[in-house]
């Protein structure tokens, strides 16, 4: 089991952020994801595992001046 934005989920074997994200259906841009205390740019998504028991955040890019 996993807890993405404090919602569990199940995980999978050789879940990656990028399946993650596409199981979830979200169609946000995510560049940046926290999977416990390290964070992940989306250029690693695709090579990023998923541990069991992870609890993970999206977190939106905001630009504004």
């Amino acid at each position: 089991m996993i807890k993405v934005q404090r919602k569990n989920l199940p995980w999978k074997e050789g879940m990656t952020v990028a399946s993650l994200l596409e199981e979830l259906g979200d169609p946000y841009p995510y560049a940046v994801v926290k999977i416990g205390g390290k964070i992940v740019c989306q250029p690693d998504f695709d090579i990023t595992p998923v541990p069991d028991g992870s609890e993970i955040f999206l977190i939106p890019m905001v630009a504004g001046g």
